[in-house]
C-alpha cells in the first residue's frame, strides 16, 4: 500500500506531514519545527494505527511504501546538505529569488517550480549513476 504524505511548512515556521490516505478511522499527520521532526511524527501516527486497528484489516507494515511530496521550503529543509546557490545556478534560477522560496517567503510560479523540479529529477538521475 502507497501512503501519499504531504510536507509543507506552516506561516508559523512549523512544519507539518498529512495524508488523506487512512486506516479505517485512523488518519496520519505529523509536526515538528523540522521535517525530520514531523516525519517521526507522521510515522507514530501510523505506528498508532496499527495499534488501534485490527491487524487482518491493515496492510502489512513492511510492505507500507510512503511518498513524500514536498513543497519547496520543506524539501530544502531535509535535504539541507543542498547548496541553494549552486542549486540555482544548476536550475538556472536567480539566486536571490530561490532563497526566498527556500524560506518560504515567496513562491515560485508555474514555469519555475517546472525548472526545479527538473533539476531535482536531473540530479537524481546523476546520482543514480555514480558508482563508488
Amino acid at each position: 500500500m502507497k501512503i501519499k504524505a504531504i510536507v509543507e511548512k506552516g506561516s508559523d515556521g512549523l512544519y507539518s506531514i498529512y495524508s488523506e490516505d487512512h486506516f479505517g478511522t485512523s488518519f496520519f499527520g505529523g509536526f515538528g519545527d523540522s521535517v525530520s521532526k514531523a516525519k517521526e511524527d507522521f510515522l507514530t501516527s501510523i505506528d498508532e494505527a496499527y495499534q488501534e486497528q485490527e491487524a487482518a484489516t491493515l496492510p502489512e507494515r513492511d510492505k507500507l511504501i510512503i511518498e513524500y511530496r514536498y513543497d519547496i521550503p520543506s524539501f530544502f529543509n531535509f535535504f539541507d546538505y543542498i547548496n541553494v546557490s549552486k542549486f540555482a545556478e544548476y536550475a538556472g534560477i536567480n539566486e536571490s529569488k530561490m532563497r526566498a522560496y527556500k524560506s518560504g517567503s515567496a513562491f515560485p510560479g508555474e514555469k519555475t517550480s517546472a525548472k526545479i523540479f527538473n533539476a531535482v529529477r536531473a540530479i537524481a538521475l546523476d546520482l543514480s549513476a555514480v558508482v563508488l
